[in-house]
């Protein structure tokens, strides 16, 4: 079952095309990973998927619905951990997740029950009434992930999920997506990390300068090209990957 499915996705910021008539699938279950370097477009598809801005042309379908013509019932069927840090720094742990369960319609008793579980999944319960700027950028990032599972989402798009993580903290998000995925929740990320393309991602679509290079896994990527990820997208690009 397909869960996003685009075909000629096209953004373009005024005369700057940062997407460039794409098309991929992504199924229910998987794992699938946009890699490639900042400015590779990777998080223009990703907003345009989560409704946050609307393709310049192409058809992007997100459980069978337009993200033009249904944009609050997409939303409503999604978990968000954006790349920048947008917690509210005058709210506590706790209080950042209950204020953001307002936004899907959850009651106060629910969304309690829920943010205490979270919190405990993702190891922050003895912070929930720490404030934000008290945190470290291990537990803010961790805060972001149980945001995005509030509303018990079927597909979670992760942006640049581990960005300026120590290695300690990367491996507990990894612990934590690998979890969601065992019971099968899609999850969509961005990623310029090779080792984190390789653990996690059943599927990557390799971007440059807006375009999908090659979409297959990266056991097979690296089979058909020889070496790691990062020798993939040295001989399909030309050039090497930088963050």
């Amino acid at each position: 079952m397909n869960i996003v499915t685009a075909k000629g996705l096209t953004k373009d910021y005024g005369p700057l095309r940062a997407v460039d008539n794409i098309d991929f699938e992504i199924f229910k279950g998987e794992c699938f990973g946009f890699l490639g370097p900042n400015g590779a477009g990777k998080t223009s598809v990703m907003r345009i998927i989560h409704c946050l801005m609307p393709p310049t042309s192409g058809d992007v379908a997100v459980f069978g619905m337009s993200v033009i013509e249904k944009p609050s019932q997409i939303k409503s069927k999604i978990g968000v951990m954006p790349q920048d840090d947008n917690l509210d720094p005058d709210l506590s742990v706790f209080e950042n997740l209950i204020v953001y369960a307002r936004y899907f319609d959850i009651p106060r008793k629910d969304s309690s029950q829920l943010a205490w579980e979270l919190l405990e999944f993702l190891g922050l319960k003895d912070k929930a009434d720490v404030k934000i700027r008290s945190l470290s950028g291990g537990m803010k990032r961790r805060l972001l992930l149980s945001r995005a599972l509030i509303n018990n989402p079927e597909l979670l798009v992760l942006d640049e999920p581990t960005t300026g993580l120590d290695p300690h903290s990367r491996l507990i998000v990894w612990e934590k997506l690998d979890y969601l995925k065992s019971k099968n929740t899609t999850l969509i990320l961005t990623t310029h990390y090779m080792e984190e393309a390789e653990k996690l991602c059943d599927r990557v679509a390799i971007m440059d300068s807006g375009k999908i290079i090659a979409i297959d896994s990266p056991l097979r990527l690296m089979g058909m090209h020889g070496g790691s990820l990062e020798d993939v997208y040295l001989k399909l690009t030309g050039r090497p990957l930088e963050s």
